[in-house]
């Protein structure tokens, strides 16, 4: 049997299950944005394509170092390539929440996942 079991006390039970009720409670609140709905393509700032995550699609955007390919899928989208030396935004994979991003600041573009509401009053880069 683990030796340290039996240091456990009864108070620290309690404190263990309300522990795991606030995680619980605080996912529901992280993740009560909604499903992502559509995705916002910006190249120099500005917004280039605006894609509904609801069919396949693969869109190219060109930026100072070459171009940017970004695919979508149904409820995903991810950067698929990029011409950027260290790839942090290939490296992202597919996002699928609201408000996740990948930035390919060498390329200066980026992906955005947009739903009916968002869990940030402001995002900066």
């Amino acid at each position: 049997m683990i030796d340290w079991l039996r240091f456990i006390r009864p108070g620290d039970w309690a404190v263990l299950a309300g522990a795991a009720m606030l995680v619980s409670a605080s996912w529901s609140l992280i993740t009560s944005a909604g499903p992502a709905q559509k995705a916002l393509v910006r190249a120099n700032g500005r917004l280039v394509a605006e894609l509904p995550l609801t069919a396949k699609r693969v869109v190219e955007v060109a930026g100072p170092l070459g171009v940017t390919r970004i695919e979508v899928d149904a409820g995903r989208a991810r950067v698929a390539s990029d011409p950027g030396p260290r790839q942090y935004c290939v490296k992202q994979g597919w996002l699928t929440i609201p408000d996740a991003m990948a930035i390919c600041a060498p390329n200066q573009v980026s992906l955005t996942l947009v739903g009916r509401s968002s869990r940030y009053d402001t995002v900066n880069y």
